[in-house]
């Protein structure tokens, strides 16, 4: 009895022994387990200060290169206009407030790049032994900016089928894309300027009539117009300021009025009359500006009226963007000289249908829309679009609710190629999605501006 005894004894000891091991065990778990999540607590307060460091300082950087490219500010405000951003969002995320450090801006005058070096002082909720109590996070970014000016031309659809809502749609669209891209700017040096070219019927140029518009007084004047310099009889004189088409050589070309003038064609008026629409749009069209109340005065006289004369619009905004044209306009509508080095220039095009009235290869006024046999208004579009684009002018083009293939095809043809990361050809079915691809284009134009 007493051997069993012991031997109980024994295995008693031994469980109580056993249990003593396991609290031991326990509390190493215990401590192992809460080194760990005090661990996984400071990696992940790491992760967020760097992400929300980095939103800050790049959000920072771009406001600042953005503002140098608009001549907001002079590369010497750069390291302040940081420092005022930082300042101003340093609480971001997880961050506490005036904890961002600029460590370095660096201005590279010849690269035009802008790239700042920040850190922030972590302080961790657990601090342990391998960590210490804080931890240094880093952050570092650059942006290009450009001193290139910016010169846009917008050819505005006013025909007949943008009656109604669509040419609500439109003014709302085209007004907030004129916000866009003049807001902010140095109104006394601005880098924007922007064009309007409403189109119908015709395009109404205004006073630019009595400088470049040859009114064709009978069918024999129908040809060629001569250059501005030369006589005109007091018939030839336009007696509205509608503008057509040019005839013969220079109807591809930019060439200014000074060689010659571009044609008010004789088919129009009856054309207008058999039609009961306007000759020319109410609205008239705008040259380079960056008064943003005189682009938003022509956008609020829009009014829906007529055909569809798309290559007679493309022409126009062309010239709002040649030099040639300079002479006949006003000191600050001039456009500036191609170099790329210097200045950018883009087009939009938009139409809500096909191109399909034209005047230029018509034998009567029965022939002024599309008939078999003539050049078509799409071909005649096209060629002006791709003489544009050889020219180095980026074109972006609209279709508002579009519904036949043509219409498609042809803004296709017009627009730019694609690249990685710009569209040039946007579809809109809606009011919100006309305004939106107006947007989409001028981040994309922003973003051109400061990359190339």
């Amino acid at each position: 009895m007493g051997h069993f005894v012991g031997k109980n004894r024994t295995a008693g000891e031994f469980v109580g022994h056993r249990g003593g091991n396991f609290a031991i065990l326990l509390g190493a778990v215990a401590s192992v387990l809460a080194l760990g999540v005090g661990f996984a607590v400071n990696i992940s307060q790491i992760y967020n200060a760097k992400s929300s460091l980095q939103g800050v300082v790049d959000a920072a950087v771009t406001s600042t290169a953005r503002d140098l490219t608009l001549g907001v500010i002079k590369e010497a405000d750069a390291n302040t206009s940081v420092q005022a951003f930082l300042d101003a969002n340093s609480g971001a995320g997880i961050l506490q407030a005036n904890q961002i450090v600029l460590d370095k801006l660096t201005v590279d005058r010849t690269a035009k790049t802008v790239q700042a070096d920040v850190h922030v002082d972590v302080a961790f909720y657990f601090p342990l032994f391998s960590m210490g109590a804080t931890q240094r996070v880093p952050a570092t970014t650059s942006a290009l900016y450009s001193n290139k000016t910016v010169e846009v031309a917008m050819m505005l659809d006013v025909t007949g089928s943008m009656a109604g809502q669509k040419i609500k749609d439109l003014k709302t669209a085209a007004s907030n894309a004129v916000t866009s891209l003049l807001t902010g700017q140095d109104a006394s040096n601005p880098r924007v300027r922007v064009a309007i070219v409403p189109y119908a019927n015709s395009v109404n140029v205004g006073s630019l009539s009595t400088s470049s518009v040859y009114a064709e007084a009978t069918v024999s004047d129908r040809k060629q117009a001569p250059g501005n310099t030369a006589a005109r009889s007091a018939s030839a004189t336009p007696s509205d300021t509608c503008a057509t088409e040019r005839k013969g050589t220079y109807q591809y070309s930019d060439a200014g009025p000074d060689v010659s003038m571009v044609n008010r064609d004789f088919y129009l008026s009856d054309f207008a009359r058999q039609t009961s629409t306007a000759a020319c749009p109410a609205a008239t069209l705008q040259p380079l500006t960056a008064n943003a109340t005189s682009l938003n005065n022509v956008i609020k006289d829009l009014v829906a009226s007529g055909g569809t004369a798309g290559h007679i619009g493309v022409q126009w905004a062309w010239y709002m963007l040649s030099e040639n044209w300079g002479s006949v306009l006003k000191t600050s509508e001039r456009p500036a000289k191609l170099d790329p080095k210097k200045v950018s220039k883009y087009v939009i095009l938009m139409t809500d249908g096909e191109f399909n009235l034209s005047y230029f290869d018509a034998n009567s006024v029965g022939q002024v829309y599309n008939s078999a046999g003539k050049v078509q208004t799409r071909t005649a579009a096209t060629t002006l679009c791709s003489a544009m684009r050889d020219q180095g002018i980026e074109i972006f083009t609209i279709g508002f609710a579009l519904t036949e293939a043509n219409a498609k095809s042809t803004l296709q043809a017009c627009a730019s190629p694609d690249t990685a990361s710009t569209k040039h050809f946007y579809q809109a079915a809606s009011g919100a999605e006309l305004d939106a691809a107006f947007q989409t284009i001028v981040r994309n134009i922003d973003n051109l501006a400061l990359t190339r």
